[in-house]
């Protein structure tokens, strides 16, 4: 599988990650929890050097497993499936169906990689990438976890399809804020690749991301609508509210766009004369007001064989 196109909160271009970049990201994260180690074994080397060694050696293996395995647990909970080297590589951690990873997630993934990993210097996990079609470790397959590709080049992305003419503007009360960025893209990438899905698979993606959505705007989704339809409307309405926030009407500047250039201070208008354009040689006229509305043309008298309206009947 080269691609995830399953998934409601994770966008739908996202890659599994490469055995390089796991094996990198996970090199730095042991880097930083190896110094945390050190650093909390000085502290308690110090700190206790009055206790007998059965104490100290208990405080070893708890200063162990606190910082060696519960602190990539917690940053895991915590931040979602972002651990400092994962970020550092542009990658993520998501459970199968492309969901945001639990702590029972990270607790699998962390007991098991004390094996894998810690044990026997990543070894297991490689291979157990390497034979993996997605690339996945064993702490992955055990807790039902992927490590996928966050960062895709900007130029990959589809087109949105407009939702139809009849749908313009019938969601322009509806209220958006409460709708995550992550939705959002999830949104926007299933519009993208929609077509290139099974009827099924497309079907039921779309009624899930339309209930997330109707969730957080607090409007259900029209019976007379598709649910595709309702989420391009959306992201339409989206979109079209951005661009009046950028390209807004705002400050003065007439319906045309166009602003006529105003008089320098102090500066005295050029008076012309009517025999020279240009005003050479010619006696200065009084000034006139700039940008004066042109006098309205002369009113023609009816006729005396024509009738006052205009309208000449057939002879």
């Amino acid at each position: 599988m080269s691609e995830l196109v399953t998934g409601e909160a994770v966008a739908l271009e996202l890659r599994p990650a490469k055995l390089p970049s796991r094996a990198l990201a996970v090199l730095l994260d042991l880097v930083v929890a190896v110094v945390a180690y050190i650093v909390v074994m000085l502290v308690l080397a110090v700190s206790t050097a009055s206790l007998d060694e059965a104490a100290q050696l208990a405080l070893s293996i708890a200063a162990f497993l606190l910082v060696l395995v519960g602190g990539p647990i917690a940053v895991e909970t915590l931040s979602h499936g972002r651990s400092l080297g994962k970020l550092a590589f542009g990658l993520r951690v998501v459970r199968d169906d492309g969901g945001p990873i639990r702590f029972r997630h990270a607790l699998v993934r962390g007991a098991i990689g004390v094996v894998e990993i810690l044990m026997t210097f990543g070894v297991v996990a490689c291979i157990a990438s390497l034979v993996s079609a997605r690339g996945r470790r064993l702490g992955d397959v055990f807790a039902g976890t992927l490590v996928v590709r966050e960062r895709i080049p900007a130029g990959r992305t589809g087109f949105v399809p407009p939702p139809p003419p009849w749908l313009a503007g019938r969601f322009a009360e509806l209220d958006l804020s409460a709708v995550p960025d992550g939705l959002w893209l999830a949104v926007r990438q299933y519009l993208t690749r929609m077509q290139q899905l099974d009827p099924q698979v497309s079907t039921g993606m779309a009624q899930r991301l339309a209930a997330d959505l109707a969730e957080r705007t607090g409007t259900p989704v029209p019976r007379d609508l598709p649910p595709a339809a309702f989420l391009a409307a959306v992201v339409h309405e989206r979109q079209s509210r951005e661009a009046r926030l950028a390209f807004g009407r705002g400050g003065g500047v007439p319906f045309g766009g166009f602003t006529p250039p105003m008089a320098a201070p102090g500066a005295q208008p050029v008076a012309r004369s009517a025999a020279s354009p240009t005003g050479d040689g010619a006696a200065p006229q009084p000034p006139q007001a700039p940008f004066a509305p042109p006098s309205a043309p002369p009113r023609e008298e009816p006729r005396a064989d024509r009738p006052a309206t205009g309208f000449a009947p057939p002879a």
